[in-house]
């Protein structure tokens, strides 16, 4: 079944509660023939991290938020649960997601795992949209390595004081305020020695506007972990193999980088 405005395919997404950024770049870098409705997840736990954890644990409860809309693929487009919950218990949710909707189940962390197999990429340059020491921070690195990959660099966007004091609250993480500008800053920063890809974690930290300026940091591939998910969301809805020439033409693309205005 096709509907008017997704004749190519329909992206079931599921959005952390206070997540601002999910849907403006999926409405960016979706393409034409493509369309995706979006769910949230919410829990009532105390912490940023039990929430994160939490959307995991009870992955399930989401699932009728699509009721029986036609969706081609659901998108868990969240990294903070896949690093605080590890590889493991993320597979196990993304397999009882995707049973229940009886389409391809995907995390954001995921998507980049495929878009890194897919470059040939091993050692990988992280830009953390978290503030140094936190626990999302020190968990990140530890799940990429968990899934065979080798941290070359890390670097943290640094957010703004006044900003986060400002907005952050017991739903708004601090990454929501961060500017576009932080990214690109962090990005320019990033040693790229022996390094095969960069990787701009957090759907939650603005990043087309610094893959549309440098795709290539000297000569190495730079996508987001939102970039990498709706790209694996075509891949699947196309049922093709995910491959190295298809994601680089990605980072190419003029659809995207028309509506961003570059």
């Amino acid at each position: 079944m096709r509907v008017e405005y997704a004749p190519k395919g329909l992206i079931g997404v599921l959005t952390p509660q206070a997540n601002t950024t999910v849907e403006p770049e999926y409405a960016i870098l979706t393409p034409p023939g493509y369309a995706w409705i979006n769910a949230r997840l919410v829990s009532s736990c105390a912490t940023i991290e039990e929430r994160l954890t939490d959307y995991y644990t009870n992955a399930r409860r989401y699932a009728p938020q699509f009721a029986n809309a036609p969706i081609d693929c659901v998108s868990f487009a969240c990294t903070g649960t896949s690093y605080l919950s590890g590889k493991d218990e993320e597979e196990r949710a993304l397999a009882d997601l995707g049973r229940l909707l009886n389409v391809p189940a995907m995390s954001a962390a995921t998507a980049v795992c495929q878009a890194l197999g897919a470059l040939g990429a091993k050692r990988i340059g992280l830009v953390s949209p978290y503030p140094e020491g936190e626990a999302l921070d020190s968990a990140c690195a530890p799940y990429w390595t968990s899934c065979g990959f080798e941290i070359g660099a890390k670097i943290s966007a640094k957010t703004s004081a006044k900003t986060s004091a400002s907005r952050a609250g017991a739903s708004f993480h601090p990454i929501y305020s961060l500017p576009g500008e932080a990214a690109a800053q962090a990005l320019a920063a990033v040693g790229t020695a022996k390094v095969d890809a960069i990787v701009m974690l957090g759907t939650g930290m603005p990043t087309l506007a610094a893959i549309a300026r440098s795709p290539y940091h000297d000569g190495i591939p730079v996508f987001s972990c939102m970039f990498a998910l709706v790209w694996a969301n075509i891949v699947a809805i196309d049922r093709r193999e995910p491959t190295a020439d298809d994601f680089h033409a990605w980072l190419r693309g003029r659809w995207w980088r028309d509506r961003m205005g570059v």
